[in-house]
């Protein structure tokens, strides 16, 4: 592990213990007291390097109080541009941010412009409010005013995911600082429940990233190696790469659990990174709320056998980062300059790449996805629905392998970033998943398949794990 894995793991592990000072505490306690931590961290770790963090808070606030009716595209703009800059610092000749910073700007642009669509769609309930002439009941989601700059500073330093996630809206944080009776949400045992993989997957990522290092792929010698090895070692690899994130981010949704940060009554259907999808009135009493089911949906970030397990590459994504998926969706993919499944996708990814940073390999992983996407939309609606039960069953299990070998496949230019590295790599395996997916694409459409975006989902093909299997 490198000295930068080390840090992100030790703020990780005492957002745990902090967490559960909080929970009980006051809203003024949990809002300025999470702030101070999550300030004093980002002031640790990235040191000078804070002020483009101030700098991005500072500039959104003031779209917001400058033009609430418009400011989420506004925001969108300005914190995008902004990222621009931010990654171009060394080429302006100017001090190089830290990884952290980084880390830190990343999840900030996410709750920046999240923060700006709520309060545009509080102008906007507002105005049909006083056009209508009368007043409705609190809607779901919806916040109950503009947050000031002290509430938006709080806000966006808050220590709960604030380098690695999950993703969090600001009705979101509100509810967890007006929490009724936060002692009867229950925090140790969900945690336990959620934590007890998380060994495990760190032991199997030192085992696989010490057998297969990834600076391996760099290296002419690999090159040598017959066809088979290079083939296979992009498996390890992406394994090794999917146990790193795992522990990340179970560590960082345990120090959710601990705070009582996120907790919903299960009756609210929430959803990750969107929170609360049916109303659900707050219990009136600490009796009530103790005998309330709870869950901690809004700030799941991972489902790791939904993502080992699942069949599709377009189900694999849910499962993956689910926090910012729902961001994704909610922000880039619904607004996307096309109608087109696939075009929307392709858009949604490019804005992805991006996000995450300006190398090759990114750009190279993400834009393969809407090809996958495409071939697997098209081939599986021609052909499956043909095929008897035991035929069905046999289609999943060889599409669940090629959707693995598609991730393992992207996976390579997201690790080794530079555009002749990917290319090297994938050329020396004949970019075969490229090949594979654009056969699959021409025979889905001679056949007469159906267009990806229309196709509806088949239960059946969902998962091949049993639902008993899951750790959730």
């Amino acid at each position: 592990m490198s000295p930068e894995e080390w840090t992100y793991l030790v703020v990780l592990l005492i957002s745990i213990p902090i967490g559960f000072l909080f929970k009980k505490a006051g809203p003024g306690l949990k809002r300025w007291g999470a702030a101070a931590v999550g300030l004093g961290l980002t002031l640790f770790t990235c040191g000078p390097h804070t002020l483009h963090s101030l700098i991005t808070i500072l500039g959104t606030w003031a779209l917001i109080q400058a033009q609430p009716c418009s400011c989420h595209a506004l925001a969108l703009a300005w914190t995008f541009s902004y990222l621009l800059f931010f990654r171009a610092l060394s080429l302006l000749g100017l001090p190089t941010p830290t990884p952290f910073t980084n880390a830190v700007q990343l999840l900030l642009t996410l709750k920046l412009v999240s923060l700006a669509s709520e309060v545009q769609d509080l102008h906007l309930a507002q105005r049909k409010e006083m056009a209508s002439g009368f007043s409705k009941g609190p809607s779901l989601g919806l916040l109950p005013d503009v947050p000031s700059l002290m509430e938006t500073l709080s806000y966006s330093y808050c220590y709960v995911g604030i380098m690695t996630g999950p993703f969090f809206r600001y009705r979101t944080y509100l509810d967890w600082l007006e929490q009724p009776f936060p002692g009867a949400v229950p925090s140790l045992r969900p945690l336990l429940r959620r934590a007890w993989p998380a060994p495990l997957f760190g032991l199997l990522f030192l085992l696989s990233s010490h057998l297969f290092p990834l600076e391996a792929v760099r290296e002419d010698a690999f090159y040598a190696r017959p066809l088979p090895a290079r083939l296979f070692y992009m498996i390890p690899v992406f394994f090794a790469f999917r146990m790193r994130f795992y522990v990340a981010w179970i560590a960082a949704e345990c120090g959710c659990i601990a705070a009582g940060f996120g907790a919903y009554p299960v009756a609210a259907k929430a959803r990750a990174g969107g929170g609360p999808t049916l109303q659900c009135p707050p219990p009136s009493s600490p009796e009530k709320a103790a005998s309330l089911e709870y869950d901690y949906e809004t700030i799941r970030n991972i489902d790791c056998y939904g993502t080992d397990f699942c069949v599709r590459v377009r189900d694999g994504m849910r499962y993956w980062n689910m926090t910012v998926q729902w961001w994704l969706a909610q922000y880039i993919y619904k607004s996307a300059p096309a109608r087109s499944y696939v075009l929307r996708s392709a858009w949604t990814m490019l804005l992805s790449a991006y996000w995450h940073g300006l190398h090759p390999g990114y750009y190279l992983s993400f834009l393969t996805i809407p090809l996958c996407l495409s071939a697997e939309g098209w081939l599986e609606s021609a052909l499956r629905g043909r095929l008897s039960p035991g035929g069905q069953k046999a289609w999943d299990w060889v599409h669940w392998f090629l959707k693995m070998r598609a991730y393992d496949y992207m996976c390579m230019g997201f690790v080794l970033l530079s555009l002749g590295d990917t290319l090297r790599y994938w050329a020396s395996v004949y970019f075969c998943v490229h090949i594979v997916a654009v056969a699959a694409l021409l025979l889905g459409l001679a056949l007469g398949g159906g267009s990806p975006g229309r196709r509806k989902t088949s239960p059946q093909a969902a998962s091949l794990a049993p639902e008993k299997l899951r750790e959730e």
